[in-house]
């Protein structure tokens, strides 16, 4: 009894501290898909960011029961403390099993959407920086085509306008001159948008996998710990449940 009344006291501080990571976890994935929502047509990818942030919300009075209850036993609070428990449980699972999905459905996805940016958009050989989304993209993560320069010498445009550049936003900061030329190829950025974005978002999804995974662990003990306590202070009567 001693043990798990101890053992219920840390994990109670580690559901404190555990939620700042899980919040972190789910902000991290709700702005990701966000940030890139016109690569996506479902609306739901982010789902698993919004039940990690309400299982943070959640940790933080389940955290606060678990040390009471290793102060002070309570019927109340035993019971109270499992029902949360539960129901973490069945958050942070539902979490890990659609962020784990998710990372594998979003690759062919993000290779077609960006393909069909990629077809659709047209600039030009000039100093025009370039506002679209596919130039912001390319601009902020520092990549070029869906997999390399190369892609944008098959879009239609480039075929009649400007056969000899790919846009400016494929140049490297390092380089200010550059407005895209093929003749100096070392000013680009040789890596794809494609690899750099599913790194990012995989980044994300598995985060919050591991996180919930980790987490769902702890919480087996954290009920085990709880069952070992009400087995020593057994109910007299079901009224609580």
């Amino acid at each position: 009894r001693s043990f798990a009344q101890s053992l219920l006291r840390f994990l109670g501080f580690i559901f404190w501290a555990t939620a700042a990571v899980q919040a972190f976890g789910g902000v991290l994935m709700i702005l990701m898909f966000n940030n890139y929502r016109y690569l996506f047509q479902e609306s739901y990818l982010s789902l698993p960011g919004w039940l990690a942030l309400a299982t943070a919300l959640i940790l933080l009075p389940t955290g606060v029961l678990a040390i009471s209850i290793s102060v002070k036993c309570s019927r109340k609070k035993q019971g109270t403390l499992m029902y949360l428990l539960l129901l973490l449980l069945c958050l942070e699972m539902s979490s890990a099993a659609l962020a784990r999905s998710y990372c594998i459905r979003t690759a062919s996805q993000l290779e077609s959407a960006m393909g069909y940016l990629v077809h659709q958009h047209n600039w030009t050989c000039s100093q025009d920086p370039g506002n679209s989304a596919v130039d912001v993209m390319q601009r902020k993560m520092q990549c070029c085509g869906v997999h390399n320069y190369t892609d944008w010498l098959q879009a239609p445009s480039s075929s009649w306008y400007h056969p000899a550049c790919v846009p400016e936003s494929c140049c490297k900061e390092k380089h200010s001159h550059c407005r895209g030329d093929l003749g100096h190829v070392e000013q680009l950025s040789e890596q794809g948008c494609l690899k750099k974005l599913e790194d990012k978002l995989c980044f994300a999804m598995m985060y919050v996998f591991w996180c919930c995974t980790l987490l769902s662990i702890l919480e087996l003990l954290a009920g085990v710990s709880n069952g070992i306590l009400m087995r020593h202070q057994p109910f007299h009567d079901l009224s609580i449940l």
